[in-house]
């Protein structure tokens, strides 16, 4: 098999993840003593991007569908088994595309213009023909590293940085270049998005996942047993000892300030449906997903807490911030439907994503913080556009994304199509045998980031800082945010 697609290098990079941990799940005890504030006390230039990282390489070509006869025939026709009717698929309005229909729960924010598609996206080096793909060679730099590999794309697409082995994640670099007052905040997740060159993200637990700085936990509870309280005071005299080496200085740091978040951020995190400390717009948003004070999808009890901490900003601090939360499963070789392309796998996957997705934007509608936050979808990669023999798809490039928030400006589709022919100028494959449809993308994850960081606030000179690849694309901005 040609090495330009083969790439299953999984064992590399460990010790990058190893290093992400230090100190990166800081675990956040909750004392349960904080109010949240005031619940309009925001300020009027307040911001916030939501990473939603689809994990083992979304379908996006039956995430995004095109309507028009031509384009919906072509898709059928190589699809098979897995092509969704025309007829189930939901309406983005002013498009020539659809949405998988078990993405019915956004179709209110598809049509008040909240939602758009962005098309083709992926990680690039430059901008690239097929030419150019096939005459390239290994490591000169003309095509990311390691392509169709989960462990690597991630990382790629993720730093948004054509070498696997980049050390930072483009939410890091963003957060550490416009100086936002916290980290990333990643939700049930320690990934690469949130690294930057002087730090690691700070990591909370989904709703119930439970809560607390590592010293502290425990039961009795850690707030009143004396013995707890104890240990907690001897670590906390211990972090605070001046330190003779660098490493165990750094770490000594980040314990305090794993304290400092925990006595500030606990209560906040910590409420639940229902509780005195809870939000009543946000409990009403999720009211379908909430059973037993607790929030039934594990996407959704993500977005619930980033929920609060958006409704909590006087507590969290910070006129700008930058959540990630994840969604795994999308790794579908096999049962990718069941009995038909409306059920199975992938639809049950996105059915999770639709829910999770429509109730955080009815959050954001009913505190009036619709046009203050924007949420995006990122994957390791697309997958191809022939099925396996298995009623599911492989690994590919290219992939179809989506971006939800008042300040986005749908109505309108982004990006270029991948001519739906395998064997195209759009698809890496020669040989008959590898005509499975990968996408060469045809917009890359830098102008993808680039466009959320202008809105976010990012003047150029900082997203040439933030994406060094930007300047090798023509068009810096992709158009799908408003101001």
């Amino acid at each position: 098999m040609p090495t330009r697609l083969l790439a299953y290098d999984e064992q590399r990079r460990r010790w990058l993840r190893a290093a992400a941990g230090l100190g990166a799940t800081l675990g956040l005890g909750g004392l349960g003593t904080l109010l949240l504030p005031a619940r309009r006390a925001w300020a009027a230039d307040y911001k916030a991007l939501v990473c939603i990282s689809l994990y083992g390489g979304n379908d996006g070509l039956n995430t995004v569908v095109p309507t028009d006869a031509a384009s919906w025939a072509a898709y059928s026709a190589v699809r098979g088994a897995l092509a969704l009717p025309i007829s189930s698929l939901g309406v983005l309005p002013g498009t020539k595309f659809g949405l998988h229909p078990s993405l019915a729960p956004l179709q209110a924010a598809a049509q008040a213009g909240r939602l758009a598609p962005v098309l083709n996206v992926g990680p690039l080096a430059q901008p690239l023909t097929k030419a150019q793909y096939l005459a390239a060679q290994p490591n000169d730099g003309t095509v990311p590293n390691s392509l169709f590999s989960h462990s690597d794309q991630q990382i790629v697409w993720e730093a948004a940085d054509p070498d696997s082995l980049a050390r930072t994640g483009w939410g890091g670099r963003a957060a550490a270049t416009l100086r936002t007052t916290n980290p990333v905040i990643s939700v049930a997740a320690n990934a690469h998005f949130g690294l930057s060159s002087v730090g690691a993200p700070i990591v909370v637990p989904a709703l119930g996942g439970g809560f607390g700085v590592e010293e502290l936990s425990g039961d009795p509870p850690r707030d009143t047993y004396a013995p707890y309280i104890a240990r907690a005071a001897a670590l906390r005299a211990l972090h605070a000892e001046a330190q003779a080496h660098a490493l165990t200085g750094a770490y000594s740091r980040m314990q305090a300030d794993a304290f400092e978040l925990s006595a500030r951020l606990g209560g906040l995190v910590e409420a639940a449906p229902g509780d005195a400390l809870a939000v009543p717009e946000i409990d009403a948003a999720f009211a379908s997903l909430i059973s037993n004070k607790r929030v039934t999808e594990f996407l959704a009890s993500q977005l619930y807490q980033v929920a609060k901490l958006i409704a909590g900003r006087a507590t969290v601090q910070g006129q700008r911030q930058i959540f990630m939360v994840r969604l795994g499963g999308f790794d579908t070789h096999g049962g990718q439907i069941a009995g038909d392309a409306l059920s199975g796998t992938h639809a049950d996957l996105l059915a999770r994503l639709g829910k999770a997705m429509a109730a955080f934007d009815d959050a954001m509608q009913r505190l009036g913080l619709g046009g203050a936050v924007t949420s995006f979808t990122q994957s390791d990669f697309g997958r191809t556009f022939a099925p396996n023999n298995s009623s599911g798809t492989d690994h590919a490039w290219g992939n179809h994304h989506l971006v939800m928030g008042g300040a986005v400006k749908g109505g309108a589709a982004y990006g270029r199509a991948p001519e739906l022919v395998l064997g195209s100028d759009d698809d890496v494959g020669v040989q008959a045998w590898e005509l499975q449809g990968r996408w060469i993308p045809s917009s890359s994850v830098d102008q993808y980031a680039a466009t959320l960081l202008r809105w976010f606030g990012a003047e150029e000179s900082q997203l040439d800082q933030i994406l060094p690849q930007l300047s090798r694309f023509g068009q810096r901005d992709l158009g799908f945010m408003a101001g």
